[in-house]
């Protein structure tokens, strides 16, 4: 780029991860061969949540059909600062050769911004630019994105509260009926960190005369408003399989491990996208539709504390069943609502991980040609895990041989797990 050798943003130590509320430091490095006019240098902080996605739609003659895009923005801040130079456009100044060092320092809105997110139809971004005006030329530009995450604290009362569902079928053939089958399952509570592992306890009940597999799956759900319209996109994460239960036998799962993967938190203070989990525990039935239930979880930001919370007893499905069958759900907590306080304290300093959703380009139609970007136009959002979790005591799948006496099995088989795998996604 001619006499430009060097221009590019960097983080106060190499700093990434930033909580609303907290200062966003470092300083723009230009490295020059030669003398350069110019009217200013600035850089700019901004925050965005962008949505589109495109529908085909039928004119109904032979014109045939047309595309309709949709679109929705929310512009959380826009701050600049001028590093060299003056706002008078007719100003003319000069860096010398070498390299230069401009410092800069933003602070980001106590509330009022979500957590960054990259989706199939939409993203929640916030980036740094630096940009050259330049005289009679064009403006040289480099830009580095960074992470945002508004806490979700799961150590809330309301999100260490179990989840739990139940469900029942029958199956019909010609004019026969089989006996019921039936799930009932819980979750050890409803808040998560990624990282951390849900503990899900399940019975599965077989009264019909086909063998079923009972599996649980953890969902995440993406959803983007424009113009009235909603675009859904589900996303398949981890996937436990458990053993087959024959007719007229019983499973049990007793703190069955779902690992949670490197995904953003839920994201619900934002007004044109969601971002919510579940697991799916399921029995897939041959030859019929499969039973499922939901058990609605919240992936939040500060891990789990040990201690906060017991886990299960064992076999409390058998000493509740009762009470289950009377219940579908627990009462829900009222939605997450970000409130505008500093972040909560660590128990140890947090860690982070790459999203599994891996990096992004970050271009976009406000920036110029690439040729005139000196930044990394790549990006990887950055999210709250947890590396040392500990799971619950040692567990093992029993299966009942009868439903009148039931039995553990002789030679209990754990479930298998699939972690951290993204393997299907489906838009709705």
């Amino acid at each position: 780029m001619g006499k430009l050798k060097c221009f590019e943003i960097i983080m106060s130590e190499n700093k990434t991860v930033f909580h609303p509320g907290e200062k966003v430091v470092g300083k723009v490095v230009v490295e020059l061969k030669g003398d350069m006019k110019m009217r200013s240098l600035r850089i700019f902080m901004r925050g965005v949540a962008k949505v589109h996605w495109t529908e085909s739609r039928s004119t109904g003659s032979r014109l045939g059909s047309y595309t309709e895009h949709y679109n929705a923005e929310v512009e959380y801040f826009f701050k600049r600062q001028v590093l060299f130079g003056g706002e008078v456009s007719e100003g003319r100044d000069t860096l010398l050769e070498g390299r230069h060092e401009f410092n800069f320092n933003f602070e980001l809105p106590m509330g009022g911004i979500s957590t960054s997110f990259e989706g199939k139809h939409g993203s929640i971004r916030y980036w740094l630019k630096a940009e050259m005006d330049k005289p009679w030329s064009f403006n040289h530009k480099t830009k580095k994105a960074f992470t945002v995450i508004s806490p979700i604290d799961i150590n809330k009362p309301e999100y260490q509260t179990c989840v739990q569902s139940s469900a029942e079928t029958t199956l019909c053939c010609w004019l026969c009926t089989s006996g019921p089958i039936s799930i009932t399952a819980r979750s050890d509570r409803r808040g998560y960190c990624a990282g951390e592992s849900i503990a899900v306890s399940a019975e599965f009940d077989n009264h019909s005369s086909r063998t079923v597999i009972p599996y649980a799956t953890l969902y995440q759900t993406q959803a983007f408003f424009a113009s009235g319209k909603t675009r859904v996109r589900r996303t398949k994460f981890t996937v436990l399989t458990g053993l087959p239960v024959a007719p007229g036998t019983r499973g049990n799962w007793e703190s069955q491990l779902l690992k949670i993967p490197a995904v953003s938190p839920s994201i619900m203070n934002c007004c044109v996208m969601k971002v919510d989990y579940y697991i799916k525990v399921a029995l897939h039935i041959p030859g019929a539709y499969n039973l499922t239930m939901h058990l609605p979880i919240v992936i939040g930001t500060v891990p789990f504390r040990r201690g906060t919370f017991r886990f299960p007893e064992p076999h409390f499905f058998r000493e509740n069943q009762r009470h289950f069958d009377s219940v579908d759900y627990l009462p829900i907590p009222p939605p997450y609502r970000e409130t505008i306080t500093p972040p909560p304290p660590f128990d140890d300093p947090p860690t982070y991980h790459e999203s599994v959703g891996g990096a992004v380009n970050i271009w976009d139609d406000e920036d110029d040609d690439p040729r005139y970007n000196m930044g990394d136009l790549t990006y990887t959002p950055m999210y709250t895990y947890v590396y040392n979790y500990r799971p619950p005591p040692a567990y093992s799948e029993s299966r009942s041989s009868e439903l009148s006496s039931p039995q553990e099995d002789p030679n209990p088989v754990q479930i298998c797990e699939v972690p951290a795998i993204r393997s299907a996604a489906e838009d709705v």
